[in-house]
């Protein structure tokens, strides 16, 4: 610090876990910043930025006091592979495929070669399955990406992505999703904004590319059913529902007609709904980061709004799933749809920041769908 204060005309250091962070107030002299400002900053062992909101010169700095412990790397290296191979295994079932459903359920420990060398095999026959998993994979990486990668440019202390496994027998789809820890503090509402909308966008593009290439490869039906996109699974048809976005691009691309979506074309529908759920303006979901660097405290009665919603919505629908994820949010907000505070909770969001945050509304409105999934069988 001692060759930074001379620039300032005050600071406070507040010290949280394992970082300290400056706020300071440069000498209008040397904002811009002068060369001698710019070299100290180089040479500051942290991050730093603007904070716009509070006028000219007002600038925040971060910095760990400890070397940093080692990320398990390996950890996070087996959870991913793992994955991959339990949404490969959901696309290939997507893809009409009879796999070894006894692995790796079986007690007969002598049998557990041959049937992974039979799921092994029935894998790469079908190309689909690997389609469907190169692209959710994908999907779910680049949005706990976005996220990783922005809190790292504010120095918090991240987590790399944790990815969720699941044998498709239990979640057809062979993943409950993935998630990062932040780990560290969020000094304000402007690095809130920033990590908070970051992972949904940069999923949303994937999610989007995934969709445009699947549909190209889709089928029109004679099938006739509650909506005019299905899916198979086991045999059974699968009728989604629809967003703005997907039914869109459907129109554009495929016209009128039933449409038997390929795995690739699902993979990328199942990226746009999983951003739709996060934007959901509740608790620390990513909406609910967003809508508070907006608003505040005012975003725990938005949020409690949106929740009685999605209660009234399950009635109203038949969608006993939104009940579910109401409940879930529950668990994860420990019984709050209040969004915690940040460090600095009075200073404002920067003008630049503003548009970014309603903007990511905007997608929560066009990727949203009220009907999801149509039970009929």
């Amino acid at each position: 610090m001692s060759s930074l204060t001379p620039f300032f005309l005050w600071w406070r250091t507040t010290v949280v876990r394992d970082r300290e962070i400056v706020d300071a107030v440069v000498d209008p002299a040397h904002v811009g910043p002068s060369a001698g400002l710019q070299a100290a900053l180089d040479d500051w062992p942290g991050t730093y930025y603007w904070a716009e909101s509070d006028g000219p010169g007002r600038l925040v700095l971060t910095r760990a006091l400890a070397p940093q412990p080692g990320e398990r790397w390996w950890l996070h290296a087996v959870l991913f592979g793992v994955t991959f191979l339990t949404v490969w295994m959901g696309g290939a079932l997507l893809s009409g495929s009879s796999l070894p459903w006894a692995f790796p359920f079986t007690r007969e420990l002598t049998l557990v070669p041959q049937l992974m060398l039979e799921l092994v095999a029935e894998l790469f026959t079908v190309r689909a399955g690997l389609d469907f998993a190169v692209a959710l994979m994908a999907i779910l990486l680049c949005h706990e990406m976005g996220h990783y990668f922005m809190a790292k440019r504010y120095g918090i202390d991240a987590s790399p992505p944790y990815f969720l496994p699941s044998p498709p027998i239990l979640n057809f789809i062979g993943t409950f999703g993935a998630f990062i820890r932040l780990r560290s503090p969020i000094v304000d509402r402007q690095q809130l904004m920033d990590v908070g909308a970051a992972g949904p966008w940069a999923g949303f593009v994937v999610a989007l590319i995934a969709l445009l290439v699947g549909l190209a490869h889709s089928e029109v039906v004679a099938d006739v059913g509650p909506s005019a996109q299905l899916i198979t699974v086991a045999h059974m048809h699968l009728y989604l529902g629809d967003s703005a976005v997907t039914y869109a691009l459907r129109h554009l691309l495929i016209g009128e007609g039933t449409v038997l979506l390929h795995p690739l074309a699902f993979a990328g529908w199942i990226g746009i709904f999983v951003t739709m759920l996060n934007l959901l303006p509740l608790g620390q979901l990513d909406g609910g980061h967003i809508l508070y660097a907006l608003v505040g405290k005012h975003q725990a009665k938005v949020g409690l709004a949106v929740w009685i919603a999605l209660i009234g919505l399950g009635f109203l629908q038949g969608q006993w799933w939104w009940w579910l994820w109401a409940f879930l949010i529950l668990i994860l907000g420990r019984g709050s749809l209040a969004h915690p505070q940040v460090l600095d909770s009075y200073r404002p969001l920067t003008a630049n920041r503003r548009p970014i945050g309603w903007l990511t509304l905007v997608l929560l409105l066009v990727t949203f769908s009220p009907v999801p999934v149509h039970y009929h069988f």
